[in-house]
């Protein structure tokens, strides 16, 4: 029976493409299947107080969350998770600006409506937009960012991983959560980050 998992992301967030490609890899060695969707750091940032590169950050990083739902709505789940490919492989490996060009580019790239980016340097789609960001992360709380996995209907943020196991080493790690998630009152484990994402 397949396992159905449900996977909010920002574009711009280096730690949700890591784990975006762990869960790809799962595809691949379980019975799972991936459904992508849009949360943004901007919206969960909006009106915070934070030191003044983030902001600037936060203020660019509305564009491809933008473009991104705007993709799912125009052409589907399917589109995005190769939306989310293209430009978070541009923007992460890729090491490619985290703007309107490289978006467009990305677009371009796998045949999106060439006015989404247009759309998407407008608010006009932000109530929605909020809506998606809060389907994800109502259900794990303001404290976290993303990624947010819900499997079988539970949720939890993360995991932060670095860098994406593969193969079987990937599928072991997806039991492990999958078996944390179904606790009703499992809520945190951690340690600190000793490395950056590695790409590769």
């Amino acid at each position: 029976m397949t396992t159905n998992v449900d996977f909010w992301f920002d574009p711009v967030c280096p730690w949700a493409w890591m784990t975006s490609r762990w869960m790809l890899e799962v595809e691949k060695v379980r019975d799972v299947h991936v459904t992508f969707h849009v949360m943004s750091l901007s919206v969960l940032n909006d009106g915070r107080e934070l030191p003044e590169d983030y902001r600037v950050f936060m203020d660019r990083a509305w564009t491809p969350a933008r473009a991104a739902l705007l993709v799912e709505q125009r052409h589907g789940s399917e589109k995005l998770r190769e939306f989310y490919t293209e430009v978070g492989t541009r923007f992460h490996p890729g090491g490619e600006r985290k703007d309107a060009d490289t978006v467009r580019a990305a677009l371009e790239a796998v045949g999106a409506d060439a006015d989404i980016i247009d759309i998407a340097q407008t608010d006009a789609i932000d109530d929605d937009l909020r809506r998606s960001h809060h389907q994800g992360m109502d259900p794990v709380g303001d404290e976290v960012g993303t990624p947010v996995i819900r499997i079988n209907g539970k949720s939890l943020f993360g995991p932060v991983i670095s860098p994406a196991p593969k193969g079987e080493q990937a599928g072991e790690l997806f039991d492990g959560v999958q078996k944390v998630t179904a606790y009703d009152g499992f809520f945190e484990l951690k340690r600190t980050r000793t490395v950056d994402p590695i790409f590769d």
